[in-house]
C-alpha cells in the first residue's frame, strides 16, 4: 500500500491502455459481426446468435483484460462509474481516482479512433457505426432502468466475489461471463454500455449523442446503490478485481490489514 499523495502514472496508463483494448475489440467484433459484408454476418443471419458470439468475444476480452499484467496491477477498472464506487467506498484516493477517470476516457477514444483509421467508412457508417451505444426501440426510460439493473448486479457480482476469498479468484472468470450474457440478452434495450468512457468514446468521433444522459447516470446510480448495499453486509478488501499476484497496489488495501482479511460477516 502507498501513500495517498503519490501519483501513480504506469497505473493511469494501465487503465488507458486497458479500455483502448477493449474498444479496438468491440470495434473489430462488431466489424466481423454486423458489417453486411463481413462474410460471418452473411453466414449467420440470426441476430441473437451473432449477439451470442459478441457476448462471448467481449467477456473473453475483460477476462483476458482482468487478468493480464496490466490489470493484475492497476485492478481493471476501466470504467469511471467502477472507479467512482470504489471512491465512495474508501478503497481509492481522491486524486487517483480523478486520474483514473480521466485516463480511462482518454484511452476508450483514441481506441475507437485507432479503429476508425484502419477501417473508416466501414467503422464510422451504419450499422456499425462507432460502435454506438443507444437506446433501443423501446426508448430512453427503457434504456435507463436496464442500465441502472445491469450496472447494480456487475457491481454487486464484483463486491461479492472480491470479499469472498473462495471466488476471489473467479472474479474476471465470472464478469467476463455476466457481461457475455448482459449482451446476448439486453443489450437490444440499451446497447449494453455500463461505462460512460465507453459511451463518450463512441458519441464523440460520430456526434451520436442520442440520450447520452442515460450512460452518464444509470452505471453510476446501478453501481452506487450496489455499493451501499454491499457496506451493510461487511467491509471491502481492495478495489482490484484481482489481487492474487504480486503486483503493486495503490489502493487503500485491507489485504495489508489482518483486521480485513477475516471473512466478511452478514
Amino acid at each position: 500500500m502507498t501513500r495517498d499523495r503519490e501519483l501513480h502514472w504506469p497505473e493511469y496508463l494501465m487503465e488507458a491502455a486497458g479500455l483502448g483494448l477493449f474498444m479496438v475489440s468491440a470495434g473489430l467484433l462488431t466489424l466481423l459481426l454486423e458489417h453486411p459484408s463481413s462474410p460471418a454476418h452473411q453466414a449467420i443471419p440470426d441476430a441473437l446468435a451473432r449477439r451470442t458470439l459478441m457476448g462471448l468475444g467481449i467477456g473473453a476480452t475483460a477476462v483476458g483484460l482482468i487478468y493480464s499484467p496490466w490489470g493484475q496491477q492497476s485492478g481493471a477498472h476501466l470504467n469511471p462509474a467502477v472507479t467512482v464506487t470504489f471512491l465512495r467506498l474508501g478503497k481509492i484516493a481522491p486524486h487517483d481516482a480523478l486520474l483514473y477517470v480521466v485516463f480511462q476516457f482518454i484511452g476508450g477514444l483514441l481506441g475507437v479512433l485507432a479503429v476508425l483509421l484502419v477501417f473508416g467508412s466501414a467503422f464510422s457508417e451504419p450499422p456499425v457505426a462507432f460502435v454506438a451505444t443507444v437506446p433501443g426501440p423501446e426508448g430512453a426510460l427503457v434504456a435507463f432502468v436496464a442500465e441502472v439493473f445491469i450496472a447494480f448486479g456487475l457491481m454487486c457480482l464484483v463486491l461479492w466475489t472480491t470479499n469472498t476469498p473462495r471466488f476471489a479468484t473467479l472474479t474476471g472468470w465470472l464478469v467476463g461471463a455476466l457481461l457475455a450474457l448482459y449482451i446476448t440478452f439486453e443489450a437490444p434495450f440499451s446497447g449494453m454500455s455500463l461505462n460512460p468512457a465507453r459511451t463518450l468514446a463512441s458519441a464523440f468521433p460520430g456526434a451520436i449523442w442520442s440520450a447520452l444522459w442515460v450512460y452518464f447516470t444509470a452505471p453510476f446510480i446501478g453501481m452506487l446503490a450496489a455499493a451501499e448495499l454491499y457496506r451493510r453486509r461487511g467491509r471491502v478488501r481492495c478495489a482490484k478485481f484481482n489481487h492474487t499476484n504480486d503486483r503493486r497496489c495503490i489502493f487503500r488495501c485491507g489485504y495489508h490489514s489482518p483486521s480485513l482479511m477475516r471473512e466478511p460477516q452478514p
